[in-house]
């Protein structure tokens, strides 16, 4: 986990915010190490994760997972995780077996205009199964406050899913979650090409980032150096907070590794 990180947003496994709706986009970069980083410290605060892979496999997760210490396996065993393999489930959609074992969660690829509904319906009807906090398989075991990982909520519209659909998912999935559970969601989404002006044109992924934007709670908005590439730092990252508001701006800039990389942050802690 990124201890740097977690100091900023004043997070650890054994104290963090619940009820937040927390958004984590890129441009012109990649984001995704901040899903492993929120992955890995929920499974380690003992809390029930569902997480939606809408790109890449279990495996994938699984082994960065394991260089952070965390087994997925386990985790999934043990009934803390569920884990809603997308690329899996969209082939036993997009190519029918006689025999289909496969959740109706991705149902909407069949007509993506019906919109999302049938993959909100899976996390609500698996969190109810589980009384939103959950217990493992065999009873034994309790978990904390539930949490929704989603990598990534942009490849929806490549899917032909609108934009209002997945804005619609986003908004129920945090009234849900964060309003009646008091758990946490975390969703990525990535931004296309270089931040332009508004000039009327607020389609696709940059109108995505906007609506999401207003329902969060906390963002995380990771970018490459305007400055070009360096060596020793691949991006800059900026966290503007709805959690607290004050009359006069807050900075703090650190360097922090992972993975062997290096991320530069440049934090906010006003809106």
């Amino acid at each position: 986990m990124f201890t740097e990180l977690n100091s900023i947003l004043n997070t650890t496994p054994d104290s963090f915010t619940q009820g937040e709706f927390i958004l984590v986009s890129d441009r012109q970069s990649d984001a995704s190490f901040l899903i492993h980083h929120f992955l890995s410290l929920y499974l380690r605060a003992r809390c029930k994760v569902w997480f939606l892979g809408l790109v890449q496999s279990f495996n994938h997760y699984s082994a960065v997972s394991q260089r952070l210490g965390v087994s997925l396996a386990q985790a999934k065993e043990k009934g803390q995780l569920v884990f809603l393999e997308g690329l899996q489930e969209s082939l036993s959609v997009l190519i029918p077996q006689e025999t289909n074992t496969g959740s109706q969660a991705m149902d909407f690829l069949r007509d993506p205009s019906v919109g999302l509904k049938s993959l909100y319906e899976f996390v609500q009807s698996s969190m109810s199964r589980s009384g939103g906090t959950g217990e493992g398989t065999d009873g034994a075991e309790e978990w904390g406050p539930p949490v929704l990982l989603v990598d990534d909520l942009s490849v929806l519209l490549s899917l032909g899913v609108s934009v209002g659909a997945v804005l619609d998912l986003s908004h129920y999935c945090r009234a849900t979650i964060c309003s009646q559970l008091q758990g946490n969601v975390v969703m990525l989404a990535r931004c296309d090409g270089e931040e332009e002006e508004d000039d009327g044109d607020d389609e696709g992924s940059e109108r995505l980032l906007k609506g999401l934007t207003h329902q969060c709670s906390l963002t995380l908005h990771v970018q490459g150096l305007p400055t070009g590439f360096c060596r020793d730092i691949h991006g800059q990252s900026r966290v503007p907070s709805r959690r607290c508001l004050i009359s006069q701006s807050s900075f703090l800039q650190s360097s922090v590794q992972h993975c062997g990389q290096k991320l530069f942050i440049w934090t906010s802690t006003h809106i």
